[in-house]
Formats: structure tokens, sequence, C-alpha cells
């Protein structure tokens, strides 16, 4: 696991970078104003309808392929993939119509605050951007399919080409008409179902209209699915109080608290979605099996890389949150007031960051035995708190309150999933899990004590970019050369395949000579 998850951060590291060229390039054009606001919430609208079904189904598809295929074989895998696909298009025009039809009460629900120029802006963004409902549910089933058959790389690639075209597009919207916006990002979503076409064809799978809504299969599916589908409503609700509640605070709210999201989401992207992809599949077909043993061990094998790399990245965060998004964002019409609204809410999100990032891995390890009630009953608990923090932090704390519920109920929700796993499958390491984080959370500490030194040291000297980035990477030498003697199983087990690794070319160098 760990080399394809390796494999996958470096692809990930790089498709982050490049779709912080999206949000450097929407911020330097549009800042946060009623424009980014209006387009944001188009964006956040048809994710949020879709994602009450399609992250259902997307979720109960592996596991269940994997039972199939382990029991009836490829053939009769590829006939529930078609089936699926036929059923999710005929949902998907459904919410498309309806979306078409209650446009306006819809950006109502998301964005109270929302009146005038940018109300009319945001419910033509849209109905535009509603038809990108298609493609989103195709990549769902599509890139769990070729995970299943273990191609991970291009599941992981297909943030490039949409990234760049809506690169693009916002350059072009600033040159000729702010709805080339919603436009684009329509192109763009179907781009990435453009680049995994031809690598789904390669497995040898076919596309076939079959439409039967009444297979066994399906209603399994569903089974499965209802849960989860009951959990990200909840989870969504959440969203849409955060943006109606973000919309009201103030004017670039609701961009202030996307674009702290999105730094928080490039850890997660980078290091947590790369090591839960590449331990689904893997979980899934090990339930299948019975094979629990392997199953525990890999979830906490998974939960130690996480802790081992997200917890020096949100010390980082707390300290750097200012000088980062002045970094990235602090140019063009991104002003002063935008700098210190999304530096706030990256400060509280990022306390957060450690339990955004295990709750996935835990999440998945109840999908991956079919038990989507847990997480859903936690989820519901886990999402109230953070509604409730949400009203009473936003009237002291601003838009940083909504940034700081939100990690709180994050925390929670991870702690309540760890119990809950520890219950159904007993003992999987967590003694030595604790001890891990301990050693990691002390190395952690010293690493942001001397970046946060290094900056104010090199401050008097260069200037404020070089310094944060020399800090940064003073810090990240520390970290790793502390963790390095700390004898934690994660890190010497990469140490020695990195050496395995570097033996076997050089052997081949000297052979070669």
């Amino acid at each position: 696991m760990k080399k394809t998850a390796l494999l996958l951060m470096i692809i990930t590291v790089v498709s982050k970078i490049v779709g912080f060229g999206r949000e450097i390039t929407l911020s330097y054009f549009y800042g946060a104003s009623n424009i980014s606001d209006a387009f944001l919430i188009s964006l956040t609208i048809p994710s949020v309808i879709f994602s009450f079904i399609g992250t259902g189904i997307s979720t109960g598809y592996i596991p269940l392929y994997s039972k199939i295929e382990e029991k009836y074989g490829e053939e009769e895998g590829e006939r529930y993939t078609n089936n699926l696909v036929n059923i999710l298009l005929v949902i998907c025009t459904g919410i498309i119509v309806f979306g078409l039809l209650f446009t306006r009460p819809l950006v109502k629900i998301f964005a109270s605050g929302f009146e005038g120029k940018t109300l009319e802006l945001a419910v033509s963004f849209t109905r535009i951007g509603l038809v990108g409902i298609y493609f989103t549910a195709l990549i769902n089933i599509y890139s769990g399919f070729l995970r299943i058959k273990g191609n991970y790389a291009i599941p992981a690639c297909v943030g490039f080409p949409m990234s760049i075209l809506l690169i693009f597009f916002i350059i072009l919207s600033s040159e000729t008409n702010v709805l080339v916006l919603a436009i684009g990002s329509v192109i763009a979503t179907a781009s990435q179902l453009v680049l995994l076409m031809p690598y789904v064809h390669r497995t040898g799978y076919r596309y076939q209209f079959i439409f039967d809504p009444k297979d066994e299969y399906i209603r399994k599916m569903i089974y499965i699915a209802l849960p989860v589908i009951l959990g990200v409503s909840v989870d969504q609700l959440n969203v849409l109080v955060d943006k109606t509640m973000a919309s009201s605070i103030a004017v670039g709210g609701i961009s202030a608290l996307n674009y702290a999201n999105r730094l928080n989401g490039f850890v997660q992207g980078m290091f947590v979605t790369t090591i839960s992809t590449v331990m689904y599949p893997m979980i899934s077909k090990m339930a299948a099996q019975g094979n629990f043993d392997g199953l525990k061990s890999s979830v906490s094998e998974a939960i130690n890389l996480i802790n081992l790399l997200v917890v020096p990245v949100t010390f980082g965060a707390m300290i750097f949150a200012e000088p980062v998004v002045r970094l990235l964002f602090g140019r063009g019409a991104f002003d002063a007031a935008a700098i210190s609204m999304t530096s706030g809410a990256l400060f509280f999100y990022s306390i957060g960051m450690i339990g955004f990032g295990l709750r996935e891995i835990l999440s998945r390890a109840f999908y991956s035995m079919q038990d989507t009630m847990t997480p859903m009953r936690n989820s519901v608990l886990a999402v109230s708190v953070n509604i409730v923090l949400n009203i009473i932090l936003s009237r002291y704390m601003g838009i940083k309150g909504l940034a700081f519920a939100t990690s709180i109920s994050a925390v929670l929700c991870t702690g309540l999933l760890l119990i809950s796993l520890r219950k159904k499958i007993g003992p999987f390491g967590m003694k030595d899990t604790v001890t891990s984080f301990g050693k990691i959370l002390i190395a952690s500490i010293g690493m942001g004590i001397a970046a946060y030194a290094s900056y104010n040291f090199l401050l008097l000297r260069i200037s404020a970019n070089l310094s944060l980035i020399f800090s940064i990477f003073i810090g990240a030498l520390l970290y790793f050369a502390v963790i390095y003697f700390m004898k934690i199983k994660e890190v010497d087990e990469l140490i020695i395949a990195a050496k395995k690794k570097l033996n076997l070319l050089k052997n081949i160098q000297e052979e070669d000579v």
C-alpha cells in the first residue's frame, strides 16, 4: 500500500499545485467579491444536490463489485456497472430538471444573503452548471472501476485537464463575459471523463444499455448506500448552513471560506485521499474474503501514516496561516480584508485537520464491511453539534467561528468512530498508534518552534515570501530528522524500502558498466 500511496501522493501534489493555480487565478481576477461568491455557490449547489446520491452510490459500488467479481466473475461485475451507469443517468436527469425549475429558491436556500445582481448572477451560473452533474456521476463510477482494476494513477490525474481548462476560462471570462465562468466549469468537468474513458476501455469493459432497477445487486447497493446518502445529506446540510451564514456575515465571506477550505483540502487531498483511495479497494476485498486480520493491519497502517504526515502540517498551517494566504492569494483583486478573512478561517480549519483525515479512513473501514449505518449515525450527531456551534461561534467570531465549529465537530466525529470501530472489529493496534502519535506530536512541536523562530529571524533580512519558504524548509528538515531517530514503525519501513530501491538501482548501474 505504501508504494502505491507514494506514487499517488506525487501525482496528487502536482495536481493540487495546478489546482491552486486555478484558485489563485480566480482570486486574482475576482478576489473575494460578489462575482466569486456567486460562482462558488453555483458550483456548490449541483455538487451538494448530486452528492446525496452520488457519494452513497460510489461508496457502495466498490465493495459490492468486489463481492460480485469474487463470486461470479468480471462479466457479471461489468453488467452490474452498466446497469448502475444507466440508472444513475436517469436519476441525474431528474435532478437537473428539478434544479432548472427551482433554481432561484435553491440559490436563496444556499445563500440567503444574496440580493440583486449577486443573486441574478448565482441563478444564471447555477442553471448552466447543473449540466455538469451528468459528467460528475460517470466520473464517480468509472474512477472506482479503474481503482478496482488496480489503476490508481489515471483517476488521480483527472484534476489536471479540469484545472488547466478552468484557468483558461477564468482568464477568458475577465476579458469577455462572466457567464464564461459557468460554461467553462462544465467543459472542464467533462474533460475528466474524456481522460478516463480510454483507460476504462483498455480493461475490456464495454458499455451496454442495461436498465434493470429491480436487479438484486442494485437493491443491495441501495441498502448499503441509503445510510451513506442520509449521512451525506446531513453533512451537506452543514455545508448549506456554513454558506448561507457566511453570505450574511460579510461580502466575500463565502469566497474566504472556500479559499481556506481549499488550502485545508490540499493537505487532505495530498495525504488522506491518496492513502484512503489505495486502502479502500484493498480492505473491501479483504472484507469480502473474511480476512479481518489484514483489514485491521491496513487500517492501523493508514491511521499511522496520516498522523505522520498531517500532524506537522497542522502546526505549520496554524503558525503560518496569514503568510501562506498572502503568498498564494495576496495580489490582484484579493485585498487586505480578504487576506484577513481567509487566514483566520484557515487557522481554525487547521485545528481539525487530523480529525478530517482520520474520519475519512475510519468511515472507509466501515464501508468496506458494508456497514454504512455506523458512520451515518456518527455523522448525524457530529453535524448536529457543528450546526449548533456554527450559530453560537459565528456571533462572536464571524467567519472564523464557522471554521472553528467545523473543526470541533470533525475531531468529535473521529473520536466516536474510533470507539465504534474497536467495538466492531476488536483491537487494531491503537496502543502502538497512541505511542507513535505522541512521538509525532513532540517532533511537530519542535518543528513549529524552529520554523517560527526562523521566520522571524529571516524576516529582518529578506522578503516575507522568501522567509516563509525557507522557514517551512527548515521546519520540514528538522521534523524528518527527529522522527528518523524516534523509531516509528512506518518511518523505519519507508527507510528500509527506500534503501532497497537505491541498492537495486545501484546494482543495475554496476551491471550496465
